[in-house]
């Protein structure tokens, strides 16, 4: 049985939505952020980085959402990641890029101190984070354009990675609605079952 480690409304909410549209069978277990429940000693023997995603399989545990969702699509979902090599490698690097650019911009927004120790600095360290986390918004906005999913017209794991920073920008404040192609692709997400079924789970911003 593979089991989910999840935060609600954090990154992992990807994986939570590839394994859900998966149709595998999963067991999942949320974490509090709040109570620091990612920080003690039974959840660090399973991620010793103290983050979220984590997933427990036979062989051991897979993290980082990236991994997690090729591995789901490989080994239960083939449909939901491309088959040739170049479509592969492609839903591979935007994941990466979702991954090393578009999280850490919006973790600037929320945990400066991750970043720099003088707290006179914080403020901007924030501002360049919002502004550089509305650009990547803007971009995936025009990736969308034409398009029914993040990747052309089948639906991926790689859908369910960028509806998390859609529900980001919404938390912050940030002009969301304003990106025509993204919104709309947003609602088309929502209406998928197994999506709803994961953002109901969640308490998701999304649904508010």
């Amino acid at each position: 049985m593979l089991k989910l480690y999840y935060a609600p409304g954090a990154c992992s909410t990807a994986s939570h939505i590839g394994l859900e549209e998966s149709g595998a069978a999963y067991e999942s277990q949320a974490l509090s952020f709040a109570k620091a429940e990612q920080k003690t000693p039974e959840y660090l023997e399973i991620n010793p980085r103290g983050r979220v995603p984590a997933l427990v399989i036979d062989e051991g545990t897979i993290v980082e959402n990236t991994a997690i969702l090729d591995y789901v699509a490989a080994r239960y979902a083939p449909h939901l990641m491309p088959s040739a090599p170049v479509g592969r490698a492609r839903a591979i690097s935007l994941m990466a890029w979702f991954s090393n650019n578009v999280h850490p911009a919006f973790t600037h927004v929320g945990r400066p101190e991750r970043f720099a120790t003088d707290v006179a600095t914080h403020d901007n360290i924030k501002a360049t984070g919002r502004d550089n986390f509305l650009a990547a918004l803007r971009e995936i906005d025009g990736m969308l354009a034409g398009r029914t999913w993040i990747l052309g017209d089948a639906f991926s794991v790689v859908d369910g990675y960028a509806l998390v920073f859609y529900g980001w920008g919404k938390r912050i404040g940030l002009p969301v609605e304003e990106l025509k192609n993204y919104t709309a692709w947003k609602d088309r997400m929502l209406a998928r079952p197994a999506v709803r079924r994961v953002l109901e789970r969640e308490q998701s911003i999304l649904l508010a």
